[in-house]
Parts: structure tokens; C-alpha cells; sequence
């Protein structure tokens, strides 16, 4: 392997000599390797990846995307008076001046600059959760000018609530498994949150919310921080941006960061929206946003989070009653059980709704947006 490394690294004419070469795991998707180089006595980090083209079909595409975002963001940094080099991920073209190289295999490889003492954090503190909404708000401010018409789509239909509902209606009609039976409460449930799950989106038909740049996976593990003092640096995993609601982004990173319980927990009790994340993300999120988001994007954060948790939560009950096709599973009723979590949390978040309008405006208040 350390050969096809090296070759590799010279396609993308890496510069200096090469010291070696590790495999990070923490990614679920691509292949991803830490390269040493010394420069001048001085080690220089690179990553390099392998596309999972399964997933991501036009690699060629979702790299079109990733560094025209990431050379916008880098220039809007440099206007404000920023160092950019720890701030933005720095993609290296090939050779071929494409910022992908195809190998024999027909396989895509690509290459960044390592940000180095930086971390991520898969159970973030109060703190971090702030950290984590501050990076997402300036990812969307950032962006907030960006030409949406030249980005590519890179997964159809995917924050679409209308279209899941539909794969829904089909799947459940179908019932290939005879599982709908086992999940008769859920059905109802999820049915009858239905309205409010697809609100957002016939929002955006109807003209009341714009796309933007979404990033479409918001979590902490998706931000890097400085290992020193904890503060962002920057936005990273950006193979889904694409077109999207930002209520969407807001609402994902809610659904995953402010649950008391992982998304699999059988013991409902457990579950439920920590109303005190909720608000360390909000003003880590609008404190960095700033005056970027319109009015309906502010009234809509709220209904986000509800529409992210309902629209994960009815994938899951949808992959239950096909058979289990989609999502990896521990045991046979596991999508089942992510259903039902999903929905005790969406049910405590519409009970919430008020609490968290409340400090969304509190917020804007805050910072005068």
C-alpha cells in the first residue's frame, strides 16, 4: 500500500520526503489516509481520501462543489482580515489541474492540507455545542452571497419531506415484509405529524424560503477545533453540500446534538430535547449567522429541529417496513426502535415549541440581529 500512497501523493506533486503513512477510521464513508512529508527539517501533514463512489455516484461533481465552496470561503476570510489557512480546508489540485485524480482503478482520490493540532469531538460539552453552532452560523454567512445556481446536486430528493412521504405511502402499501403490523402505532404517529414535517418544504416552493448552501451534516464531529483552546476553526466533511434550507442544517444539528439519549435507545424515558443544548447551539449559531438570515429563516429554526427528528425518524419506520435495505442494522427490530426514539423526540420537541421560539428571539435579541 505504501507504494500506491506514494504514487498517489506524486500525482498531486507533493513536495519534500515522504516519512509515512497512517489510515484514520473515523469517517463511515471514504477511505482516508494521514501522509507524512518533511520540508526543510519540518513535517507537512496532508490527508488523502478515496471517494466511496457508491455513495457519492458524480465524484467529479461533489469535488466541483467542495472547492469552489472552499476557494469562496477562503477569499471571503482574506476580505475580512483573516488568516485563512487554518480556517478552510486547502484542497491540492493534480496534476491534471482537477482537484481529483482518477487512478487505474477508476477509483478518485483527493488530497487537502492536514490542519494540524486540531480535534473533533463526537460528545460535545455545553461549550463545544456553542463552538459547534458558531461554525455552522459562519459557514452560513460565509456563504451567504454564494451563486446557489452553480452548485451541483449531489443526492436528489434528500431534505425533501414531501418525496420520504411518498416512498412512505409506496413501501407501506407494499408492506413487502408484513411488518406494518408490528409497527401499527408508529404508522399512525408518524402520519399524523405529517403536515408539520412538510411545512418547510412547501415553504420553499411557495417562495417563502431560499436555498442556500447547506452543509446537510451538521454534527460536532464535522467541525475542527483548536486542541488548545477549544474554539472553531472550521467546517470540514463537505461531501453533501449542496442546495438547501438552512432551517434544515440548523434543525439536523438539534436532532443529533441536543437528544438526551442516542438515536437507538429502547428506553424511551430517556429521551427527550435538552432545552439547555438547544440554546448553547442557537447562540453559537446566530451569534455568528449575524444579520445573514431573513426573517422566515429566524421563525423557522424552531421547525427545523421538528422537521429534521420527523423526517429521519419516518426513514427509518420506511426502511423497517422494507425489509431493512438502507440503514445497517444490530438485530431485526433495530430500525424499529431508531423509529420510535425519533419519535419521542420530535413529540417533546412540538411540546417544547414554545420554549424554543423563546429562545431563538432571545438570541436575536442578544445580538441585535
Amino acid at each position: 500500500m505504501q507504494d500506491k500512497v506514494i504514487d498517489l501523493c506524486n500525482k498531486f506533486g507533493l513536495e519534500g520526503d515522504f516519512v509515512g503513512f497512517k489510515s484514520l477510521n473515523g469517517g463511515h464513508i471514504n477511505s482516508t489516509f494521514l501522509v507524512r512529508f518533511e520540508q526543510n527539517g519540518k513535517p507537512k501533514d496532508f490527508v488523502l481520501q478515496k471517494i466511496n463512489k457508491n455513495v457519492f455516484t458524480k465524484p467529479d461533481e461533489v469535488m466541483d462543489n467542495i472547492s469552489n465552496v472552499t476557494n469562496y470561503i477562503k477569499d471571503r476570510l482574506k476580505e475580512r482580515g483573516e488568516n485563512a489557512s487554518r480556517r478552510v480546508l486547502q484542497f491540492v489540485k493534480s496534476n491534471n489541474g482537477t482537484y481529483y485524480y482518477i487512478d487505474e482503478n477508476c477509483e478518485y482520490w483527493r488530497v487537502y492540507k492536514f490542519i494540524n493540532k486540531s480535534v473533533t469531538f463526537n460528545t460535545p460539552s455545553l461549550n463545544i455545542l456553542n463552538e459547534t453552532g458558531k461554525a455552522f452560523g459562519d459557514f452560513q454567512n460565509l456563504l451567504s452571497e454564494y451563486p446557489i445556481r452553480d452548485l451541483n446536486i449531489i443526492i436528489p430528493h434528500f431534505h425533501n419531506t414531501v418525496h420520504r412521504y411518498k416512498i412512505f405511502d409506496q413501501v407501506l402499501r407494499q408492506d413487502p415484509c408484513d411488518r406494518a403490523k408490528s409497527a401499527k402505532y408508529e404508522i399512525e404517529q408518524y402520519l399524523k405529524i405529517r403536515n408539520t414535517a412538510c411545512k418547510m418544504y412547501s415553504m420553499q416552493q411557495n417562495g417563502e424560503l431560499s436555498l442556500r448552501v447547506t452543509h446537510n451534516d451538521t454534527k460536532s464531529n464535522n467541525v475542527l477545533f483548536d486542541e488548545n483552546t477549544g474554539e472553531y476553526l472550521c467546517v470540514i466533511d463537505l461531501d453533501t453540500v449542496m442546495p438547501g434550507l438552512v432551517g434544515f442544517d440548523f434543525g439536523d444539528a438539534i436532532r443529533f446534538g441536543a437528544n438526551t439519549a442516542g438515536e437507538d435507545e429502547k428506553d424511551l424515558s430517556k429521551v427527550e430535547l435538552d432545552l439547555d443544548k438547544f440554546r448553547a447551539f442557537t447562540e453559537g449559531f446566530l451569534s455568528t449567522a449575524g444579520t445573514s438570515l431573513t426573517e422566515n429563516e429566524l421563525n423557522t429554526l424552531s421547525l427545523g429541529a421538528i422537521t429534521m427528528t420527523a423526517e429521519c425518524g419516518l426513514r427509518f419506520l420506511t426502511d423497517y417496513i422494507d425489509g431493512d435495505n438502507y440503514f445497517k442494522t444490530q438485530y431485526p427490530e433495530h430500525n424499529l426502535v431508531r423509529a420510535r426514539c425519533q419519535l419521542k423526540l420530535v413529540n417533546d420537541m412540538i411540546s417544547k415549541y414554545n420554549q424554543m421560539q423563546q429562545i431563538v428571539k432571545d438570541c436575536i435579541n442578544k445580538y441585535n440581529i
